[in-house]
């Protein structure tokens, strides 16, 4: 094939322009998104080679290698993993979100076209070469394919690319990066390698640089330091979950994170452990400092790294963490997996049953750990992942006790998110018999719902939950340390102890003295309310909204709709306030039916909601002021 020419996906064109500008601040990173695509590629042909060793061509030693050349001013990354055919070439380099990876799969079948997640992207990663070079060559051979096969691709990063057909050698691929006038500081042995021990030491791959040699000058002229035609490893050429905790510093372990995570900031906190018994095993994990964008998104792959015996097997190990923890990122590498581990395995292995229940014992200990010993980080820990963390209470019986101990709300009494179920249980008063909460759209309409007035009055602490899980979460959560949980809007307010018999009488001569005024309240809201009665939770509101224990909440019915989801239908319970002037003032209105439509109304305002017919609402309001 002759060369060709052809052009960039529009999307790369502007994503080159976003890479020379903008996208790294730090110029030092091409050079490990080059590398990590080199080890990649390696990993790459070490899959499929266990089930074709043809593939590795009597070289089964794999590396990556880097070198520059001052006279030509070119850095060259070479490995010789499994290498680009002419047609990954142009689809694999000509257009973005689109990678080796993705095709390979493609091509499997059975259990493996399902269940193998690999690795090998040339996407973002490939194109931040152009941060310092204003040209890239690739020269590559797929493994398997003849040496007359290779083929080389080049581009200036502008609107195009060239391809042709050459003779290659060796297996795998080499990228020649072709500096910038501004870039010759990379042109230097201890340059290249602080930057290989800085970003890419975890690499499992030997990273080989021609060592350097003091070369005497001739006639009389200074020596020189010159490139030697011997390789040395610049890298710890050993996988850094392998290593002892003792032997890895702080910004190795941050390092690692960022690489892997893709995250631009150091991980909130880590834990690294060897467990050994009867499943053995390595796992290095980290908690982020903030949530991704998609943290909600409970269809997106998510999940650790799963390595076999240091052989990488996919990406997104699902079965390896319940999906409540699916913000947590790191490495498991399994003694005990075969190699040609599918997801179905995963899902049924007892190795990896063990495996999973370690690890989240591992992530609750280090969360456990933040609360007690620093406060400050769990705080920053909880604004990003104490409402995905709510979620363990549905999925994870084992560990519900202690995920109750790490929840935190604000209450009645605290504007901040602190409140644990532990520091409530510890202030209750004398007599109280139940931890109280209300469930709310904002913090605000919590604190202020009529429903707290009799709490308020009393000094009685309530918790205010206002996450979009809290309600679902607490059908699973019915008491703490042997206390009942007890919503406030669900259920007639039943304060135990702390209500004097005074005030259960006057409650219970307030149903009989204005049972007539409730009856025709309970007739003419018949379509809205399923029922009507008279409450002492009241203090300053004439009128509230509750639900019968058991019963899903207004507020969770309305979320579920805005979110399109079904919803059952719920009619609420009104409850008045009898002693009320404006309940009053029902009693012997010309207006009764307007009066008890705007009553409900109201109160369906003051939690949140608004009435099914906003027009008519004004309508009587209006009426009623005439």
């Amino acid at each position: 094939m002759s060369k060709q020419t052809l052009s960039f996906q529009a999307e790369v064109a502007q994503l080159l322009k976003l890479v020379t500008h903008s996208l790294y601040s730090n110029p030092d990173i091409f050079l490990r998104e080059l590398v990590s695509n080199a080890s990649d590629a390696c990993d790459k042909l070490r899959f499929e080679g266990l089930n074709n060793a043809a593939l590795y061509e009597e070289a089964p030693n794999l590396d990556v290698r880097v070198s520059f050349d001052k006279a030509a001013k070119t850095i060259t990354i070479t490995d010789n993993g499994i290498g680009l055919s002419q047609q990954d070439a142009v689809e694999h380099l000509g257009t973005i979100a689109k990678s080796g990876t993705r095709d390979f799969m493609s091509k499997l079948s059975g259990d493996q076209k399902n269940d193998a997640q690999l690795i090998g992207q040339f996407g973002v990663g490939f194109y931040s070469g152009f941060i310092v070079a204003d040209k890239i060559t690739v020269e590559s051979r797929r493994a398997g394919l003849p040496l007359a096969e290779g083929v080389r691709w080049s581009s200036a990063g502008t609107g195009d690319f060239e391809v042709e057909t050459m003779e290659r050698a060796e297996r795998g691929t080499s990228v020649i990066l072709h500096l910038k006038d501004d870039a010759s500081e990379y042109l230097n042995t201890w340059k290249l390698k602080s930057i290989i021990s800085k970003y890419s030491d975890h690499i499992s791959l030997p990273i080989l640089m021609k060592k350097e040699a003091w070369k005497e000058g001739e006639n009389d002229q200074p020596g020189e330091m010159a490139m030697t035609d011997e390789w040395e490893t610049v890298n710890q050429a050993a996988a850094l979950w392998t290593r002892a905790k003792k032997d890895i510093t702080p910004e190795q372990y941050d390092e690692f994170y960022k690489q892997i995570s893709y995250d631009s900031q150091a991980p909130l906190a880590s834990t690294h452990n060897r467990v050994e018994g009867s499943t053995e095993y390595t796992q290095l994990l980290f908690i982020p400092a903030k949530a991704p964008m998609d943290l909600f998104n409970r269809d997106k792959a998510a999940g650790v790294k799963l390595y076999v015996k240091r052989v990488f097997i996919m990406d997104d190990a699902q079965a390896l963490l319940p999906t409540y923890l699916r913000f947590v990122k790191g490495v498991v590498d399994s003694s005990d997996l075969p190699l040609n581990v599918s997801r179905e395995l995963l899902q049924e292995s007892r190795a990896v049953k063990a495996i999973r229940e370690g690890c989240t014992k591992r992530i609750l200990s280090m969360i456990e750990d933040l609360a007690a010993n620093e406060p400050e980080k769990f705080a920053s820990f909880y604004a990003e992942f104490g409402a995905v963390l709510k979620e363990g209470l549905g999925e994870d019986f084992a560990n519900r006790e202690r995920l109750g101990m790490l929840l935190r709300f604000a209450s009645s009494t605290t504007d901040s998110t602190s409140v644990g179920f532990a520091d409530y249980k510890a202030r209750m008063k004398e007599g109280q018999d139940a931890i109280y909460y209300i469930t709310a759209d904002t913090q605000a309409a919590g604190k202020n719902s009529p429903q707290l007035e009799i709490f308020r009055k009393k000094g009685i602490e309530v918790l205010l939950m206002t996450d979009r899980v809290d309600e679902w979460a607490l059908n699973y959560l019915h008491e703490f340390d042997g206390t009942p949980l007890q919503s406030v809007a669900k259920g007639a307010v039943d304060l135990g102890k702390l209500q004097d018999e005074d005030e259960k009488k006057a409650a219970e001569e307030a149903q009989t003295q204005f049972k007539p005024m409730l009856d025709r309240l309970k007739d003419v809201l018949k379509d809205k309310a399923t029922d009507v009665r008279a409450t002492t939770r009241l203090v300053d509101s004439p009128a509230c909204l509750v639900v019968q224990d058991g019963d899903m909440s207004t507020q969770l019915a309305r979320m579920l709709k805005q979110a399109g989801q079904s919803a059952p239908e719920v009619k609420p319970i009104l409850e008045i306030n009898a002693q009320h002037p404006l309940v009053r003032k029902l009693e012997g209105s010309a207006h009764f039916d307007d009066l008890a439509h705007i009553l409900f109304d109201q109160a369906l305002l003051a939690e949140g909601g608004l009435p099914d017919d906003p027009a008519a609402y004004v309508k009587r309001v209006n009426a009623l002021l005439l």
